[in-house]
C-alpha cells in the first residue's frame, strides 16, 4: 500500500493564518519534511504538534528525494512545508512533488497562504492578468529579465530582497516610464506591514527617503 505526499501552506507571518484542514493533517501525517526545522518547529509547538520533523531544503533535497519516495512506497505519509507560504512557490518542494508524482504515489495540495497572492489583491493594480518571476537573477541574466518586465503587458509580482530594493527600483526606472503604477508591499501579515503606492518615481523617493526592512514583494502595473 502506497503512501501519500501531503502539501501543506504555512502562515507568511501571522500564526493564525492556518487552515483547521493543515493543522489536522500536520499532526496525523508520519513525518513532516520542513525546510528549517528551527522555524517549523515554532510553528507546530503552537499547535501542539508533536510530528517527527525532518530537514528538507535546496541543499539536500536532490541527495534525499529517493530516501522519501522510498518511505511513501512503504505506505508512511509525509508532510511537506516550508519556512512560511506554499511549498514549491520560490522555496524547496518542487522536486519532491514531480518525483512523487513519477513514482505514481498521490499528492495532495492544501489550499493556503501565498505571498505573492496577498500583495497582488492587497496592490489595487488589475489582476485578472499576471505573471509571477519569483526572485530576479542576483547577477547574470538580471538587465534581460528587467528588460522583460519593462515590456510585460500583464501585471508582473516579484520578489526581492531590502538590500537590493533600491537598485532595483533604479534599474526599472532606467527601463520604463514614470507614471507606471507600483506597489511595494513589505512583512505582509505581520506586525509591520505596510504597502506603499503610487508611481514608479513616487515609490522609489519613498525609499530613498525611507530605509527598506523587511521582505518584500513589487506588484508592477503591465505596459499600456
Amino acid at each position: 500500500m502506497k503512501g501519500k505526499l501531503y502539501v501543506v501552506p504555512t502562515p507568511i507571518g501571522n500564526l493564525e493564518d492556518i487552515t483547521l484542514r493543515a493543522i489536522r493533517i500536520l499532526s496525523e501525517v508520519d513525518l513532516i519534511l520542513a525546510e528549517d526545522t528551527r522555524v517549523s518547529r515554532k510553528l507546530l509547538s503552537h499547535y501542539k504538534i508533536d510530528t517527527a520533523l525532518e530537514s528538507h531544503h535546496q541543499n539536500n533535497e536532490h541527495a534525499t528525494v529517493s530516501k522519501q519516495i522510498g518511505k511513501m512506497k512503504q505506505g508512511l505519509s509525509l508532510a511537506l512545508i516550508s519556512d512560511a507560504g506554499t511549498p514549491a512557490i520560490s522555496d524547496p518542494g518542487f522536486l519532491l512533488v514531480r518525483e512523487t508524482v513519477k513514482a505514481g504515489i498521490e499528492v495532495d495540495c492544501l489550499p493556503g497562504p501565498t505571498a505573492l497572492i496577498v500583495a497582488l489583491v492587497n496592490s489595487g493594480i488589475p489582476t485578472e492578468r499576471f505573471v509571477f518571476e519569483g526572485f530576479l537573477p542576483p547577477k547574470k541574466g538580471r538587465q534581460k529579465k528587467l528588460q522583460q518586465i519593462s515590456d510585460e503587458e500583464r501585471t508582473i509580482v516579484f520578489y526581492e530582497s531590502p538590500h537590493k530594493l533600491n537598485k532595483t527600483l533604479a534599474q526599472l526606472a532606467e527601463l520604463i516610464e514614470e507614471d507606471r503604477t507600483i506597489a511595494v508591499c513589505r512583512e505582509m501579515t505581520k506586525k509591520f506591514e505596510e504597502t506603499i503606492r503610487g508611481t514608479l518615481k513616487e515609490v522609489q523617493q519613498h525609499f530613498e527617503e525611507n530605509s527598506p526592512k523587511g521582505e518584500f514583494v513589487i506588484v508592477l502595473s503591465g505596459k499600456k
